[in-house]
């Protein structure tokens, strides 16, 4: 991958986060992102699900603010969210996604996971596309794309196998919304 299109995204996601606009990133934009998820869903935000995406993406500004160290009532501007996301994700590989991005996607499909059945079917990807600005087209298309044992249904390891594909350029989906 070159660092042209890793830089493009990781611009892109820092852009979506930004939830105020102010050209930083805070604890309350990435809870405002989850926010939005919640909302997508109908769920209420007490629910134990709900809870728990929203404690996951707060959690995983306070790490990312700790490892920038901005500490957690701190903001990043796009040079520091860069840098932090390139040494603690791109650098660690694997292990990077897993520890700072594992938990949150984790939370997600238990959010989705309305069937209980500890994986995400297409309906319920729809749903979470929809939450995050994905038309259903690109929604099934990023579906079928992403399940990789073709058994239409997509678990955490898929879900967190993707995000890194598309964060490395490996893949093409729509995954950061409109």
């Amino acid at each position: 991958m070159t660092a042209a299109i890793r830089n493009d995204r990781l611009r892109k996601r820092f852009e979506k986060w930004d939830a105020d606009g102010d050209g930083v990133i805070e604890r309350s934009d990435y809870a405002a992102e989850a926010d939005r998820i919640i909302a997508g869903f109908n769920a209420s935000p007490t629910e134990p699900s709900a809870r728990a995406v929203r404690d996951a993406y707060v959690a995983m500004f306070d790490f990312l603010a700790e490892k920038a160290r901005i500490g957690a009532n701190g903001s990043m501007n796009p040079d520091q969210f860069q840098k932090v996301v390139e040494q603690q994700l791109f650098q660690e590989g694997d292990a990077g996604f897993n520890r700072v991005l594992r938990p949150t996607i984790s939370a997600i499909v238990g959010l989705c996971d309305t069937d209980g059945d500890g994986m995400i079917g297409p309906a319920e990807f729809r749903t979470w596309m929809r939450a995050i600005g994905v038309d259903e087209a690109a929604s099934k298309d990023a579906f079928a794309t992403i399940d990789a044992d073709g058994d239409g249904r997509l678990t955490v390891d898929e879900l967190v196998q993707a995000v890194r594909d598309y964060h490395f350029g490996t893949l093409e989906v729509p995954l950061l919304g409109a």
